[in-house]
């Protein structure tokens, strides 16, 4: 793709596709209602793993010249490879149904980003291999990668509005919700999650909500939607504040939204090692009551494994039993706001494998099945529970007494 985007027809292209777009029937509205499913619809494709991040010191791209043994940026190929594989040959394989992503066109990228920043990228596409900001390598490749991995998030969200599935997860790479409307930001160039919330609310959903469960805060999503009170976005995070000009946001409890949106953005930022016992506190304290009150049509779940014990990116405690039980609590909360219907968007997890199993894990919560189809290979890590339920106890009592919309929950 060469050259400038036409700016002055891109408005007029956007409006081409939405008005093009088959008219969707709302899962959540039609009547009777369909059994709860036992699949899940996998949105996947291979022109992802064509994203090289190279080798150097963690993510840096660096070499010091001192060190014989170079390792992969942490977001590489090897990590999305095992999560597709242990979902095609693991145990909950035949609850897996495969559908073939596809690539996102460049009107569709403005359901979310702005025309300026799209032009920034082809630009940088077409000039070589850029580091557009700290850690974020955009190299031969990278932009087709970028454009699947929202066509296929795009593709998965119409399935799921066009009746097809009620559960779908876009396993997708190079991730995106640090992605801004007009900023790359933290390995993210498109905002997946995001683009696919547009999408559900111009396809006739009222109100979407977002629950991350990344180990960093979901900023570029919180963004896109910071003024709107259509979208409820909650994001679970360790407390790491912000890291630069490209992540200006804090993640902190007080970046509530603003004008129609203030209140809608819900941070809960954890302290380090919180763990199992101290995430499923914090969902059943804090997500659970704040979705129950906003009554969502449509649910996206931001699922990173970077949250998980072993992580070389994050600093919380997850094991295979966690993330387990918060897919049985998002699943519950399907069944009760949307249908059942809801949206897996894959995020960070950069321990090889470790993070394949907590995402078979997760699954295995999503459908609610009754025994863990596979053991966890690191097994127990211990918690202290205290410090995460005095923390959350106390973003409770703020958001009850600041959220107009919790207050009396």
């Amino acid at each position: 793709m060469d050259g400038m985007i036409d700016t002055r027809h891109i408005q007029r292209a956007r409006a081409e596709l939405l008005s093009s777009r088959p008219s969707t029937t709302i899962p959540s509205m039609a009547a009777p209602a369909s059994p709860p499913t036992n699949r899940v619809d996998v949105f996947w494709h291979e022109g992802m793993l064509k994203h090289d991040t190279g080798n150097g010191v963690f993510d840096s791209g660096m070499d010091p010249g001192f060190l014989d043994v170079l390792e992969k940026h942490p977001e590489n190929s090897d990590r999305v490879k095992n999560m597709l594989s242990i979902l095609k040959r693991g145990p909950i394989s035949p609850c897996i149904s495969w559908h073939l992503g596809r690539p996102a066109l460049i009107p569709e990228l403005l359901l979310f980003h702005t025309p300026e920043y799209i032009n920034e990228l082809v630009e940088a596409d077409r000039d070589g291999a850029k580091m557009v900001c700290a850690g974020t390598f955009l190299n031969l490749g990278s932009w087709d990668a970028s454009l699947i991995a929202a066509g296929t998030t795009l593709a998965a969200m119409k399935h799921i509005l066009d009746g097809h599935g009620k559960i779908a997860y876009s396993l997708v790479r190079p991730p995106g919700h640090h992605a801004q409307p007009a900023q790359a930001d933290g390995y993210c160039f498109l905002n997946n999650a995001g683009l696919a919330v547009q999408l559900a609310l111009d396809s006739g959903c009222g109100k979407v909500v977002v629950i991350d469960i990344d180990v960093h805060y979901g900023n570029g999503t919180a963004e896109g939607f910071y003024r709107s009170d259509k979208v409820l976005t909650i994001s679970l995070h360790m407390n790491h504040g912000s890291w630069g000009p490209s992540h200006p946001q804090k993640g902190s409890i007080d970046e509530l939204g603003e004008e129609e949106g203030f209140g809608y953005n819900l941070n809960i930022p954890l302290p380090n090692g919180t763990g199992d016992r101290g995430y499923q506190y914090a969902m059943k304290e804090l997500v659970v009551p704040a979705i129950q009150k906003f009554e969502p049509d449509m649910i996206v779940l931001v699922i990173g494994q970077d949250s998980s014990a072993f992580d070389p990116n994050g600093r919380q405690c997850l094991t295979m039993e966690g993330y387990r039980e918060i897919g049985r609590m998002v699943r519950s909360l399907a069944d009760k706001h949307s249908d059942g219907c809801f949206l897996i968007v894959q995020e960070g997890g950069y321990h090889v494998t470790y993070s394949a199993y907590c995402l078979h894990a997760a699954l295995e919560g999503v459908l609610n099945l009754p025994l863990p189809l596979l053991s966890d290979p690191i097994a127990y890590y211990p918690e202290d529970v205290a410090l995460a339920i005095k923390v959350i106890d106390s973003i409770k009592t703020y958001q009850k007494d600041t959220v107009p919309f919790l207050k009396g929950v």
